[in-house]
């Protein structure tokens, strides 16, 4: 039997591992929104654990609104990379730091 617990360690070690992400890769901008996309995974993680523990179904369609802004973070994220490799032929964030129009 799952219980809370269980859940919620495993949505601390995505977490973790997502922040390990974000601090210890500072090259590739992909890998960094693949990591930012986890800790909303771990988050979402964390409120359907608590909503079927209450027995509230608020923390299930909150998680919904997540989703929905994760997906357009990354459809709106990857156009921006695209159009950044078409003028600098390169994604790494060292490259990319200096931003003129």
């Amino acid at each position: 039997m799952i219980t809370l617990t269980h859940v919620l360690v495993l949505s601390g070690i995505l977490f973790s591992i997502a922040v390990a992400g974000v601090f210890l890769n500072r090259r590739n901008i992909i890998v960094l929104l693949m990591c930012i996309e986890l800790m909303l995974l771990a988050v979402n993680f964390n409120f359907v654990a608590f909503s079927r523990f209450l027995g509230d179904i608020s923390g299930q369609v909150f998680v919904f609104f997540i989703l929905t802004v994760a997906a357009a973070e990354a459809a709106i994220g990857l156009a921006i990379l695209v159009v950044l490799f078409r003028e600098r032929s390169t994604i790494d964030v060292e490259d990319l730091d200096t931003l003129q129009g």
